[in-house]
């Protein structure tokens, strides 16, 4: 997968941390487990959604090849006519168990796609769930590359823009890995450290979470810095994301 430069891939450490499909691309050939990053706000609903007993079919884009999906999935397309469901954390808190719903999300259901095409287990962190994750991993052999999606410039198109609150909750997910950390995955755990004690005032006033909070979201914010208040651990499966502890 990658033609990424050798000394971009963090050789020498068991728990290594990057950005993007770029990053991505440098850690994936030696990673027994990816953990993708996208606290606002699709690994906070794939989190709320699987931890209810639901089944989570992430795609990149709402289009018609989505709805194609969802016919073929037996499945709800988020944010489609007749659902309440969609990519807000805040929808999905009530969703029954065994609802299948196509979730489209232009970073983190991309990267998980990018993922998908490795032989590495694929998980999906946040800081709802940061210690079971790294429970999870610290129980399985290997390394493991936790992965921040950012956002972009351009909304969905445009250069990455690393995002505070995807630095957090991969911190959070790399401190309760603990082990052997390099130096990326480090300064991670460094600003998860400066942020553990107050995480919703972080996410509240960096640029993700102000966006949201003007459209009207404060609630989907507030429920993306619940730390440790999940222990799913949402894992892709051939019929998509399922709690682990289900499977």
């Amino acid at each position: 997968m990658s033609d990424a430069p050798a000394f971009t891939s963090q050789q020498g450490f068991s728990a290594r941390f990057d950005w993007g499909a770029e990053g991505l691309q440098a850690l994936a050939p030696d990673a027994a487990t990816i953990v993708i990053v996208d606290v606002l706000s699709f690994s906070t609903s794939v989190d709320i959604a699987t931890a209810n007993g639901a089944r989570i079919f992430p795609t990149r884009w709402k289009d018609k090849r989505a709805a194609t999906l969802a016919r073929e999935r037996d499945a709800v397309l988020a944010g489609s006519t007749g659902t309440h469901w969609s990519l807000r954390p805040s929808s999905l808190v009530s969703i029954p168990a065994g609802a299948r719903l196509i979730l489209p999300s232009p970073n983190g259901a991309t990267l998980t796609a990018r993922a998908a095409e490795t032989t590495a287990t694929v998980l999906i962190g946040c800081l709802r769930n940061a210690a079971a994750i790294g429970a999870f991993c610290r129980a399985t052999a290997g390394t493991v590359a936790v992965i921040a999606a950012g956002e972009r410039w351009g909304v969905s198109r445009g250069p990455l823009r690393p995002a505070v609150e995807d630095l957090i909750g991969a911190g959070a997910i790399l401190q309760a890995i603990g082990d052997a950390p390099s130096p990326e995955a480090s300064a991670a755990i460094a600003a998860f450290e400066a942020a553990r004690e107050h995480p919703l005032d972080f996410l509240w006033e960096c640029a993700s979470g102000r966006e949201l909070v003007e459209r009207g979201y404060p609630g989907d914010v507030a429920l993306a810095a619940e730390l440790d208040s999940s222990t799913a651990v949402p894992r892709l499966q051939p019929d998509g994301f399922i709690d682990a502890g289900t499977v």
